[in-house]
């Protein structure tokens, strides 16, 4: 019978590092992107998806997601008398009714695979999607999450989203070799984690979206510290493939990595390049300032 992806588990105890001194008491999950934060921006990608149960493993200084999706009694009744009844309506769709959101603390940052098994209470022996805020991934059709749990209902199997990156920049990614099924669907029968141009078995790189059976838990339980000293999920994939197929889905829609500095600038100019309020006027804007650089 096949299971539903209910659950999703939000790896957000990192430090955000490359962002300081921005990130010194803010979590780089509430950076912005025009008017909403990067742990935003997932988080509805994640309900279009289907999910009904959001999981956040935090750290210290993490208060301001917790603050983010929680009930504003104060300010939904000031934006009540102000008769601001849009902006209190968007306010409200940021917790659907329907979802729940769940926080559990890291109390060691171990890496990525600890974070994934610190949610292992709840997800229990779901199916379960895992999604990383820093890659903000946007398509006007159907967001990567929701094409990945189409493709799981297929597929009935752990799906890890990919895509092509430079081959120079191989060892900033785990990196997949696979054996194509569809043009965009390949069997996993290798992943490495952050190789070298020179080792690296291919150039497609796993971002931020996976889908994950339940057995990974087991997985991550029996890995060892791997690459940077640390506790690697994809290590444990590693090991799940000796007795689960895993694939790799080449998803429809452009990422930004904001966990870079290049990248969150750039998410930022395109966001609002669509923004209904602002495309216009910031259009002119960048046309004028680009037309007066000094040559």
């Amino acid at each position: 019978m096949s299971q539903q992806i209910r659950k999703a588990v939000f790896p957000v105890a990192g430090l955000g590092t490359r962002f300081l001194p921005a990130t010194k008491a803010s979590p780089k999950e509430m950076l912005p992107i025009v008017d909403k934060p990067l742990i935003q921006y997932a988080v509805e990608e994640a309900v279009d998806a289907g999910i009904d149960t959001i999981i956040f493993v935090t750290g210290r200084s993490k208060n301001a997601i917790v603050d983010h999706f929680d009930k504003a009694y104060e300010l939904e009744n000031e934006l009540t008398i102000r008769g601001k009844i849009e902006t209190l309506q968007m306010i409200r769709q940021m917790m659907p009714p329907h979802v729940s959101f769940i926080f559990i603390s890291q109390a060691e940052a171990l890496g990525l695979g600890h974070a994934v098994h610190c949610a292992k209470s709840v997800v229990g022996d779901e199916p379960f999607a895992v999604i990383l805020a820093d890659d903000l991934i946007r398509n006007g059709n159907s967001g990567c999450l929701k094409q990945m749990v189409a493709q799981y209902h297929k597929n009935q199997c752990s799906i890890l989203g990919v895509e092509r990156v430079n081959p120079s920049e191989t060892d900033k990614y785990g990196i997949v070799k696979t054996k194509e099924l569809t043009p965009n669907l390949g069997q996993v029968e290798l992943i490495v984690e952050k190789p070298s141009p020179d080792r690296a078995p291919s150039s497609l790189g796993v971002v931020g979206r996976y889908i994950l059976t339940s057995a990974i838990f087991r997985k991550i339980e029996e890995t060892g510290k791997g690459a940077g000293g640390e506790i690697q999920l994809t290590d444990a994939i590693a090991a799940l493939m000796l007795d689960q197929n895993v694939f790799a889905y080449e998803f429809e829609g452009k990422r930004y990595d904001c966990g870079s500095k290049l990248g969150y600038l750039q998410a930022t100019v395109e966001e609002a390049l669509v923004h209904d309020e602002l495309r216009d006027d910031f259009l002119a804007y960048l046309k004028d300032f680009v037309a007066n650089l000094p040559a």
